[in-house]
């Protein structure tokens, strides 16, 4: 680099990537415990809120209850405990806005890549401006871009689609101009965001029909929670909040608990109560009694029971059959059947995408994610000073972010402590079994699984996917076991990597 170049150079000491609600949540974590510590958050969007900045589909909201998809340390204030998405996108907002993060958000900054330099003990991190390259280093690196890609969703190659006369829209990129109003609407997929767009389009549309190639596993839950709505009433606020949290917490750890230790008694309950809201002699075993198990992928969450009203009003029908082709005027089925549509809506999933995209390289040496082992669900081996906020797949995704924000801060105030400036996660013997990183068989995870990290099968290489486990080891458990630790290059002596004695803790023995 010239001279001009390093002038032109920022250092900070750590660079989150992404200003979402992740991002957002780590930059108040960093700073309230690591006040001393300077930071920056490159956002390739010009706004904050990344998902619920970029979804703008009708009817768009949480899949998971407020009390535990907001932040631990700001209370949810709203009625509706399941939100909509502008509702999340403001709270996201208010919060930057109240912490003063704001001020430490660069827009527009797409990050390229990521290179460390032991030699400098530093990550020297490449993105883009408006075409224009930027350049800054930092000492430590934190991830929080989700796992999917932004600028483009799932959409398979559907035979004969040119042919359709009518408009295909994919849900990631909805046109603020789409007009459905009275219009026939077929949503192909039975995930997340078909369920939640059915109901919505059908109070504008002549009729929306789902397509699904086969059944997900549907639960309704009232839109707002009584019990926590009442403890906000009697109860000071961060109490109330503290309470409602742990309470959705356990609920939802004991149904994921039950449905993976007896799957049959849990398709039976889910089963029986979504036919208690349909029509009398009503398909249900057809069109929403899935083949997996509960949990094999996640399961989908209407509030109120919206979809279901809207079944038996008849304004919405589900279709389960497969697509042989797309005509002029809609879809032919498998069965010969042909569904007429003006507008089709490709609800059929995201595609993975680990750090942005970002290319990762040591000291020269271009690193394959696939081929290390994630550590605590939030670092990866042999990859110095840089961690990865990813959230829960069975329980809200702000859960886990939080906890990862707070064992960063814990891993920076313990490095300065003891005069480290790099961590490494040791990389465990190679003759140890792995499994893959989400063990989801979703669609969209099976596809990009091979392009993931690795899990181990004991901690701190195992992913829990349980907040009570996760709090004992990344909120009150050792930073230090399984990590290297050097002084840098900086620092006098030898120049074998420092290794910290873990302490013993019988509480999080294997």
């Amino acid at each position: 680099m010239s001279q001009e170049d390093q002038a032109r150079s920022e250092h900070v000491d750590v660079l989150i990537v992404g200003a979402g609600l992740s991002g957002i949540g780590a930059a108040c974590h960093l700073q309230e415990r690591c006040p001393e510590k300077s930071y920056a958050i490159l956002e390739s969007r010009e706004a904050i809120g990344g998902t619920w900045d970029l979804f703008r589909y009708p009817g768009i909201r949480s899949d998971s209850d407020m009390y535990t998809l907001g932040y631990s340390f700001r209370p949810w204030r709203e009625e509706k405990s399941i939100a909509d998405g502008s509702t999340i996108l403001e709270y996201i907002r208010d919060t930057a806005g109240e912490r003063g993060v704001e001020a430490n958000i660069r827009f527009g900054h797409r990050v390229l890549g990521a290179e460390w330099s032991s030699a400098e003990a530093r990550w020297t991190v490449r993105a883009e401006r408006d075409g224009e390259p930027v350049e800054l280093t930092c000492d430590f690196l934190y991830g929080c871009t989700g796992y999917y890609r932004y600028d483009e969703g799932y959409s398979p190659q559907f035979p004969g689609i040119e042919s359709f006369a009518g408009e295909v829209v994919h849900p990631q990129h909805w046109p603020e101009d789409l007009e459905y109003e009275g219009k026939r609407v077929l949503v192909v997929g039975s995930g997340a965001t078909a369920v939640t767009l059915v109901p919505a389009l059908a109070e504008r549309a002549a009729h929306v029909t789902m397509l699904q190639r086969s059944p997900a596993y549907i639960l309704s839950l009232p839109s707002r929670d009584k019990i926590a709505n009442a403890m906000r009433r009697w109860l000071p606020e961060k109490t109330a909040y503290a309470l409602a949290r742990w309470k959705n917490v356990l609920t939802t750890t004991l149904t994921y608990q039950v449905a993976r230790r007896a799957p049959k008694f849990a398709r039976k309950v889910i089963r029986s109560g979504v036919e208690r809201q349909l029509p009398e002699g009503y398909d249900v075993d057809r069109h929403f009694n899935p083949s997996y198990d509960p949990w094999d992928q996640r399961l989908c969450l209407v509030p109120g029971g919206d979809l279901f009203r809207s079944l038996r009003k008849g304004d919405a029908s589900v279709v389960t059959d497969g697509i042989e082709t797309f005509t002029e005027r809609g879809v032919r089925l498998t069965s010969g059947e042909e569904l007429e549509a003006d507008v089709v809506i490709t609800a059929t999933g995201l595609n993975l995408l680990l750090l942005g995209g970002m290319s990762l390289v040591i000291d020269g040496e271009p690193v394959d994610v696939s081929k290390t082992v994630a550590y605590k669900g939030m670092m990866l081996s042999g990859i110095p000073n840089a961690a990865i906020a990813i959230g829960y797949t069975n329980a809200s995704w702000t859960l886990k972010c939080d906890l990862v924000a707070e064992y960063v801060c814990r891993l920076l105030q313990h490095m300065d402590a003891h005069g480290y400036r790099v961590a490494t996660p040791r990389a465990p013997d190679p003759a140890l079994p792995t499994e893959p990183f989400i063990d989801l068989k979703s669609g969209y995870v099976l596809r990009s699984i091979e392009q993931l990290p690795k899990q181990g099968a004991a901690r701190p290489w195992r992913l829990h996917q349980n907040y009570a486990k996760d709090v004992r080891l990344l909120k009150r458990g050792p930073v230090d076991d399984e990590m290297d630790f050097s002084a840098g290059p900086a620092q006098p002596g030898p120049a074998e990597p420092k290794r910290d004695t873990p302490e013993p803790d019988l509480a999080l023995a294997r």
